[in-house]
């Protein structure tokens, strides 16, 4: 590919998520009511809220497109957190968690690294690397460069999916290198965020329809282990995107509970904004009412220059700092591997 033509991609705004390829852009928005419109709209809410809805004229199967990519070594990543400031935060969230102020919190840091070659850093270059080196089940990218919005996932996490009224979450509280090294407090992280995401929808879902179908189910995925529970309801007649999200978002699994207590803690502890990190991507369908939204977890985004990553852990009172700060190192080992096209 020339330089000319690349620079072209780069510029070109697209989504790419389940096979599915999205151009044309025709409008970006950040007001939800938009997703209960018309139209095929591509979604990307940052942890702190901030959102952009991107509706494109033409979805169709296909591949992702071509794109140049060269990452950064994973020697060059920088965090907002090292090991020392992470083990500090984890500490204060299990003394507010004894002082009975929460019941969980997930501490997150972020990394970021400067980009080799910022003209060869296309986010479907990336994503193509991703699908080959760590496939995950609600990968995608969306590539809106005049709205400032470069993301590429490969996120485990269903925040939210929507066929019709149907609503559902399938939360991952639990990490382990393998299932049999899976700790009493992973199978409490993810009962207490059950919980969590039982009560979110029940405030726009039916009464008696919020229900816990499959609850810590063990699940593979490359290098780590995860527990994951799904959660359904069926939303209420007079309820739409601007009630759900209201309702749902930031998701739980990354936040704690109580939920609002918990971001309040969190926001004191982490160095920073978590950016599109533990927030939501994914796509809207609103012709056929039809919806998958990840959790912004396994994400990278483009932003001046520089590659950003996040990666976190659920902290319980049975929590060990130390054990907490190798999780979130156990998270990113394989996605900066990758990023770095050495997997």
């Amino acid at each position: 590919m020339s330089e000319s033509a690349a620079a072209a991609a780069r510029s070109e705004p697209y989504s790419w998520f389940g096979g599915r390829l999205a151009t044309g852009l025709v409008d970006v928005t950040d007001d939800p009511q938009a997703l209960d419109s018309s139209g095929f709209w591509a979604v990307c809410i940052t942890y702190e809220g901030a959102a952009t809805f991107a509706r494109f004229a033409d979805v169709r199967t296909a591949p992702l497109p071509a794109g140049d990519w060269q990452g950064p070594s994973p020697e060059r990543w920088e965090t907002s957190l090292d090991r020392r400031g992470y083990i500090a935060a984890v500490e204060r969230v299990k003394e507010r968690i004894a002082a009975g102020d929460i019941y969980q919190g997930n501490v997150c840091r972020v990394l970021s690294a400067p980009l080799p070659d910022p003209a060869a850093a296309d986010p479907a270059g990336l994503a193509s690397l991703l699908a080959h080196g760590n496939p995950a089940p609600y990968a995608g990218a969306i590539n809106l460069p005049t709205a400032g919005v470069r993301v590429v996932t490969a996120s485990p996490e269903l925040f939210l999916s929507r066929a019709g009224r149907t609503l559902t979450s399938r939360p991952i509280k639990g990490t382990a290198a393998t299932a049999g090294e899976m700790l009493e407090k992973d199978i409490a992280e993810n009962v207490m965020i059950v919980d969590l995401v039982r009560n979110d929808l029940s405030v726009v879902c039916a009464p008696g329809t919020v229900d816990v179908p499959e609850v810590v189910v063990p699940e593979e995925h490359p290098g780590l282990v995860h527990l994951v529970s799904t959660v359904t309801g069926t939303l209420r007649s007079d309820c739409g995107w601007p009630q759900i999200l209201s309702a749902a978002f930031p998701p739980g699994s990354v936040t704690g509970c109580p939920k609002p207590r918990a971001v309040d803690l969190l926001a004191e502890v982490e160095r920073g904004p978590r950016g599109p990190y533990c927030g939501a991507i994914g796509w809207v369908d609103a012709d056929t009412v039809q919806a998958q939204l990840a959790v912004g977890i396994r994400t990278f985004w483009i932003d001046r220059d520089r590659l950003w990553f996040g990666t976190g852990a659920g902290i319980t009172a049975g929590s060990d700092p130390q054990g907490e700060w190798e999780e979130t190192e156990l998270k990113a080992h394989n996605l900066l591997r990758v990023a770095a096209g050495r997997c």
